[in-house]
């Protein structure tokens, strides 16, 4: 893929030099890689599904080990674990089979299998230098089989050291247990990635949740929360057992007794639906063979083994061909990594153990380069590779941050911001969105917690601080109405909206919603039902608030319903958008695609298409599109772009003369394939609007998930030792071949910043690169809720908002969702029927646009 045109690099800005999380590579090989596909078969029979990677690779390292000075001549080979290896050399004829047997010993049996290679392609690495270099029109995708062959050759030794998953590598040394048995690891990813005219090693921090190795019995105790498995008598309730279901599936365990010699390995398939002292089978005893009868497992326990189970009312685990084992038997493997969702006490954790200064982040970075020394392995070394341990330092430039504007009433109506933070004092927002007249106050807490005198009071201070920012609340007593948050949310919110005094043909405005915690359930139901039955903005808040009020949380909430009933709380100055905009009408889309969570494939993506409705890109209409599960590509994209089009001239009166399109979600080997088919679809719906119509269209995508870190030198950083707001690479480690960027638009709270990368992938307005550069960098302070500039464009961002509403707008689908991920990336969320859950996701389900009620369907109800 080709740049599009322009000058790649930017002048804007005050120069300095940044680190990267990038060793250069010094050397690489320009010749050929062999690539194998690699067969492990047990002596007798086959796989029923492949043993863990884990496995598969001791058993391939344990074939090049006792075959490396013979069958394979001294040549190194590396193993994805799966079905792939490479090789810096021939190891056998292109159409010959080389069958390598081994026996390999794990917890004391041992297992003959034979290893089988066969050459599946050659990879000529001289199509990196050429793709760095910009020679030729190589897509990204062309030259991914020569660094996954150059990854894995790192990885090899990496393996050594450390517990490996993909490109990412944990050690268990200062690890933190957290809660559900679980306990957190740091480790670090590394990973080959192509710059502008040489190669670097990309190194990066990473954390990850692990099963804690040991008592399966503690571990189901720490989840259930309870402190002796006594107490679980009589409670274990189908929820509980739904609880145990989750936390053991496909998880290896060993059981051990004085029954059996060893270890016995088994995976957890499930629980049994009964207690082992109630589950029952036909057992035909040895000692009396054609007298088959029926008993407990329990029974079976203490009969064949002369073992009493100490917990028999607890159920058992299903391992293969239904075999029942009792938990108490039964101890975690180590080294496993949890793939589940975490709850909100885990994440917290997780966010807590992640959070590193980026000098420390930078130090553990260097300090296992030195420990590894990966260049001076013989494995590295054999595929030609030259490392060098040290950090890349790069250059950068620091954009001048915009002026935002206020009310032209406020005192501090314009000014410029500085470290990319300010506050409401002194300032009133943009434009007042309609006053608010007809609202009520729904509390689902306890009214002995929460009491109406402190709810009117909070509601005081609320209509006050709305006051002072300018946007107008005439009923400053509102209904207070209590509700059961475990009863029917919809009725007790329709009895709250029903509360509201309304004069004839006059409609209600908001529900202002006091939450009993941060129950995502209660607040997923309310958000459904406002979105789809009720057609009422919703102000969701915790109760803690309402009990100890204050000035600037009120200020935040006024934010956020003002932005909801039309209001526009700060902008860019309308002569500085002219002059970024080429005086130009234009559309700003957002586009994003969240999938269902692992093992949910049944349930459908949902993606979100947001289109601004004014001048200055300050207001936005929201989309939903529902997909089939997984699919990255967005269907119906024409027909939602329709849309947007239709409502930029409801609200310009003006057909855009402009479209620029910020599109998150898609892989760097997904750009060219998303370009051409989403850039055709908008090109369609243009057309479709009228004959001849062909705005220019910028398209750029836009990944939040990446590995790049930039570190500041010397006194450059801001308070917290990252990179200032406005800080923009665009050169050294960004894609060859394109016009792309790494911006930093916000100041990092805590912890090391990641900075958002941005990819022009076509541009029909030949924008130079400090025009887009600027452009999105000053979009990021117009977020409307915010009082600081934002990490992501804003049209993304409000995409990311409106597909985590989805979420709550498919509630009573069953839906669960998370956040879309490219593949490479590195780390970092009323029940319908079976039948209908599985069409709605199902591979050939046809995508269709998810409609809102229509009293919403105009605003920014996602707020």
């Amino acid at each position: 893929m080709q740049a599009p045109g322009s000058a790649p690099y930017g002048t804007l800005g005050r120069s300095q030099k940044v680190v990267a999380n990038c060793i250069e590579i010094s050397k690489y090989p320009e010749g050929d890689i062999y690539q194998y596909d690699v067969t492990v078969r047990p002596e007798r029979g086959d796989f029923k599904k492949l043993p863990p990677p884990a496995y598969m690779r001791s058993v391939f390292d344990a074939a090049m080990r006792e075959h490396r000075q013979t069958k394979l001549k001294g040549i190194a080979m590396v193993y994805d674990a799966r079905k792939i290896a490479y090789a810096p050399k021939r190891v056998c004829g292109p159409k010959e089979v080389l069958e390598l047997e081994v026996s390999y010993n794990e917890d004391g049996r041992t297992e003959n299998y034979k290893v089988r290679l066969q050459e599946s392609a050659v990879v000529n690495t001289s199509i990196l230098t050429a793709f760095i270099t910009g020679r030729g029109n190589i897509d990204v995708g062309e030259i991914q089989s020569a660094l996954n062959a150059l990854d894995l050759a790192i990885g090899s030794v990496l393996h050594l050291e450390m517990i490996g998953f993909n490109r990412s590598f944990f050690t268990r040394e200062q690890s933190k247990a957290t809660s559900g048995g679980l306990e957190l690891w740091r480790g670090f990813s590394f990973s080959v990635r192509p710059g502008i005219d040489r190669l670097y090693l990309n190194v990066n921090t990473a954390v990850t949740a692990m099963y804690t190795p040991g008592s399966l019995m503690k571990s189901l105790m720490d989840i259930l929360n309870v402190r002796d498995p006594n107490m679980l008598r009589g409670r274990l309730s189908p929820q509980t057992l739904r609880e145990m279901g989750t936390f053991l599936r496909g998880l290896i365990l060993h059981m051990h007794h004085r029954g059996i010699q060893g270890k016995r390995k088994f995976s957890a398939r499930g629980t049994t639906s009964k207690g082992l002292d109630e589950e029952s089978f036909e057992w035909e005893d040895p000692d009396k063979p054609g007298r088959p009868v029926n008993i407990t497992v329990a029974q079976y326990y203490q009969r064949r083994y002369n073992i009493k189970l100490n917990y028999s009312f607890l159920p058992g685990l299903i391992g293969r061909k239904n075999a029942v084992f009792p938990i108490e038997f039964c101890d975690i493997a180590e080294n496993q990594r949890y793939k589940g969702h975490l709850d909100e006490r885990q994440t917290a954790d997780m966010v807590r153990f992640a959070c590193q200064k980026p000098s420390d982040n930078m130090h553990r970075i260097m300090d296992v380069l030195q420990q590894t020394n990966l260049g001076r392995s013989p494995v590295v070394q054999s595929f030609g590779l030259v490392l060098p341990n040290k950090l890349a330092e790069v250059e950068s430039r620091v954009m001048a941050p915009p002026t935002i504007d206020y009310n032209r009433s406020s005192r501090d109506s314009s000014f410029v911001p500085q470290g990319g933070a300010w506050n409401m004092q002194n300032k009133k927002v943009l434009v007042a969105g309609k006053p608010l007249d007809y609202w009520a106050v729904l509390v689902l807490a306890n009214r002995n917690y929460v009491n109406d005198g402190a709810v009117q009071g909070f509601v005081t201070m609320l209509v006050n601080s709305c006051k002072s920012t300018g946007f107008m609340i005439n009923e400053p007593r509102p209904p207070i109405v209590y509700g059961n948050p475990n009863a029917d949310i919809a009725r007790e919110m329709e009895h709250a909206r029903k509360s509201i005094r309304l004069p004839p043909n006059a409609a209600p405005q908001l529900l202002l919603v006091i939450l009993p915690s941060t129950n995502t359930q209660v607040y997923q139901t309310v958000k459904n039902c406002a979105y789809t039955t009720l057609g009422i903005h919703t102000q969701c808040m915790q109760s803690k608030h309402a009990m100890r009020p204050n000035m600037q949380y009120c200020a935040n909430l006024c934010l956020k319903i003002n932005a909801k009933l039309g209001g526009v709380n700060q902008g860019l100055p309308s002569s500085h958008m002219e002059t970024l905009l080429r005086r130009k009408p234009t559309l700003f889309l957002g586009c994003d695609v969240t999938h269902p969570a692992p093992g949910e494939q049944h349930k459908p993506s949902i993606a979100s298409v947001v289109g601004s409705t004014d001048f200055l890109g300050l207001r936005y209409v929201a989309t939903l599109i529902q997909l089939p599960s997984r699919q990255e590509m967005v269907d119906k994209m024409q027909e939602a772009v329709v849309r947007h089009l239709k409502l930029y001239f409801k609200g310009t009166g003006h057909k855009p003369q402009r479209i620029i399109f910020y599109r998150d979600g898609v892989s760097e080997s997904q750009f060219s394939q998303v370009r051409d088919r989403e850039l055709i679809e908008i090109q369609r719906a243009c057309a479709s609007v009228e004959k001849g119509y062909k705005p220019e269209i910028t398209f750029l995508a836009v990944l939040k998930r990446h590995n790049t870190r930039f570190f500041p030198m010397g006194r450059d950083g801001d308070r917290t030792g990252n990179c200032v707001p406005g800080t923009v690479v665009d050169r050294s480690v960004t894609m060859p071949g394109m016009i792309d960027f790494y911006l930093f638009a916000h100041a990092a709270i805590q912890g090391t910043s990641r900075p958002t990368h941005y990819y022009v992938l076509h541009d029909d307005a030949k924008f130079t690169a400090d025009a887009i550069q600027q452009l999105t960098y000053h979009l990021c302070y117009t977020y409307a809720i915010c009082t600081r500039s934002v990490s992501l464009v804003p049209p993304v961002y409000y995409a990311h908002r409106v597909a985590d509403r989805a979420r709550c707008h498919l509630v009573d689908m069953g839906h669960e969702f998370e956040e879309a991920t490219s593949s490479s990336s590195g780390y970092y969320g009323g029940v319908g029927t079976a039948v209908g859950r599985a069409a709605a996701g199902a591979p050939g389900a046809a995508a269709k646009i998810l409609k809102l009620n229509n009293a919403l369907d105009e605003s920014m109800y996602f707020m």
